[in-house]
């Protein structure tokens, strides 16, 4: 199971990648694996303002729908267009490709209440 040690989890199996003032936000590995293969991606909230732990979309397996929620607060910037066409890049590529959205952070020090890469394994 791939675990990249530069990104911060949830315990909902989300992963963040800071960079800068802006956070790209998408589902774990595992929660691929878990899911099966998604066949759509739902996500209304460009634009919005979310708080930590708001659901931003909803993402839709074959045998399921789960809602995503946010690991932090910010506004949400943008949707990954690639997925409209492609929802399987989350199945293929979760850390590149297989983002979801990107956001602009509201406070920074939300980050440090995410996992690191090494709690998130012990988590699983």
């Amino acid at each position: 199971m791939n675990v990249p040690e530069n990104l911060k989890y949830t315990k909902d199996h989300e992963w963040v990648r800071v960079e800068g003032e802006e956070a790209f936000i998408g589902v774990t590995d595992f929660a691929q694996g878990e899911l099966g293969d998604i066949v759509f991606v739902e996500v209304e909230t460009e634009g919005e303002e979310l708080d930590k732990e708001e659901v931003f979309g909803t993402i839709e397996a074959v045998k399921t729908v789960s809602d995503m929620f946010m690991p932090v607060g910010g506004e949400v910037l943008e949707f990954n267009e690639k997925l409209e066409d492609a929802p399987d890049l989350i199945n293929s590529d979760p850390y590149g490709d297989g983002w979801i959205i990107k956001i602009k952070l509201d406070d920074a020090a939300e980050l440090e209440e995410l996992l690191s890469a090494e709690a998130y394994k012990e988590l699983l």
